[in-house]
């Protein structure tokens, strides 16, 4: 690959950033445990913690198991807010000395490093994932990224030891131009890779929706002249801050399609829980209209409105299952009744990463199944397009079965077993709709649960090789 130059927008790309509103944003966080150990948070946000949960956390403070050094403590006020009336909300993103009980875990989980050409940019399939902001409005304590937010040093494939870095425009969109153009000279597909055009980005942090516009935009628009047809932005900032999708945000969207109306826009929100964004009264049941729908927070209907009415916008929720944040059929249900009934797709569900401390997260792969399955029943065929997926080193792979009767014949499934497919596969796609069946294993929180149970693996999801590092 030829080493990058210095970005020079093209004039189309200037006259869509000459347009662009920037105005600064009021989140009013609270960051770290300080401002409540000593006394300085805001009256009424001092209450989030008892006493006697601070001393907890105090005494562990420059400890190994000091939980601010695995994961910072960050919070909004719009969603203390909203945390007041939920405890769910509260688990979130209340800082406990239980998250450091055990810190097994993965410091890179499913080895995506491998997968980075550049820094800041992982390319496993036809999409790659940019890190583009190492951040949040607030933090969530399960975060599948708390190696990049609480910005640790990790050992790459290569044996250096460094934080990940952040994506830089020029280092991007000149590997973008040399992997696509290797890509058309073979005839549509790399010559070593064998992927595809590289066709899609998925901005990603952090939070991408912490940025200016300005700066936004500079990456929408340098991204869309370097040829990519479809960028998506992951973002929990509709939770967190709904204002952020103010009209100047907007406006900026709307330049951004006018300039380049061949440029697919998909905004995967992350809400956790119904929650987020639907009011709750003072005994703490949601409200209804008369029509029998639930009433959105007016902050959130305001923002996830302005974009569902840009038919050209796709908004997509996706969620992990977590440990006593929504392992809740009866939540999840609502929450995908209710994105979808507005005009938001349910895309994922997740169980948890094998990340540091994931035992503390984590609901076992099979509750996480069943909870899934359980909520969907009674929706409608539109409103269960979501899948129960885990991020394999080789792929994104679904949880398709679980069942409770044995496979006639079959030693070892006397108690029924779980059945995996690969959704998503790395480079050439080639192990996608591949299947592995495992002897069930009720406390498995991760593959390595079913690791002495395998049956059945074509998938080679307990028997796989890691990509060559050059």
């Amino acid at each position: 690959m030829t080493s990058a130059q210095p970005h020079l927008p093209t004039s189309r790309e200037q006259a869509f950033l000459d347009v662009v509103e920037n105005p600064k944003y009021e989140r009013d966080s609270i960051n770290g445990l300080k401002p409540f150990f000593d006394n300085k948070a805001p009256a009424d946000i001092m209450a989030f913690y008892t006493p006697e949960e601070l001393a907890a956390l105090k005494a562990l403070k420059g400890t190994d198991r000091d939980v601010e050094k695995r994961m910072p403590v960050k919070l909004t006020r719009h969603y203390f807010e909203l945390a007041t009336k939920s405890k769910s909300i509260q688990k979130l993103v209340k800082a406990s000395p239980e998250e450091t009980e055990s810190l097994e875990g993965a410091e890179d989980p499913g080895n995506q490093m491998d997968y980075s050409p550049v820094e800041g940019l992982l390319h496993k399939y036809e999409l790659g994932l940019m890190y583009v902001v190492p951040t949040c409005s607030a933090h969530c304590r399960f975060c599948y990224r708390e190696e990049l937010i609480g910005r640790k040093e990790i050992k790459r494939q290569d044996g250096t030891v460094k934080k990940k870095g952040m994506a830089q425009v020029d280092e991007v969109t000149t590997y973008i131009r040399a992997h696509n153009k290797l890509v058309a000279d073979n005839g549509g597909r790399h010559p070593e890779t064998g992927r595809e055009k590289l066709r899609e980005i998925l901005m990603s942090g952090g939070d991408p929706m912490v940025l200016t516009n300005a700066k936004l935009a500079a990456w929408l628009g340098a991204l869309a002249e370097a040829g990519i047809e479809s960028i998506r932005i992951g973002t929990k900032e509709m939770a967190f801050y709904p204002d952020r999708f103010d009209d100047s945000f907007l406006a900026m969207l709307d330049r951004f399609h006018e300039a380049y109306p061949d440029v697919g826009l998909r905004l995967m929100v992350h809400f956790n829980h119904p929650d987020e964004f639907l009011l709750k009264d003072d005994n703490g049941n949601y409200i209804e209209k008369a029509s029998g729908v639930y009433e959105w927070h007016p902050r959130s209907w305001k923002a996830m409105a302005g974009l569902v009415k840009r038919g050209w916008v796709a908004i997509e929720n996706q969620s992990p299952i977590i440990k006593g944040v929504n392992d809740d059929a009866d939540a999840l249900r609502i929450m995908q009744r209710a994105l979808k009934r507005v005009g938001a797709n349910n895309h994922y569900f997740f169980c948890g990463r094998d990340i540091v401390a994931h035992k503390t997260f984590n609901v076992p792969i099979e509750t996480a199944w069943e909870i899934l399955n359980e909520s969907q029943k009674g929706l409608s065929g539109v409103e269960t397009h979501a899948r129960l997926s885990i991020t394999h080193y080789l792929g994104k792979t679904e949880v398709v079965a679980v069942t409770n009767a044995p496979m006639p014949g079959v030693p070892g499934t006397e108690n029924g077993v779980v059945i995996f497919k690969l959704l998503r596969s790395a480079a050439d796609a080639r192990h996608r709709g591949k299947v592995c069946i495992v002897a069930r294993n009720p406390d498995a929180i991760w593959f390595d649960g079913y690791a002495d149970r395998v049956i059945f693996d074509e998938a080679g999801l307990f028997n796989y090789a890691r990509v060559q590092a050059k």
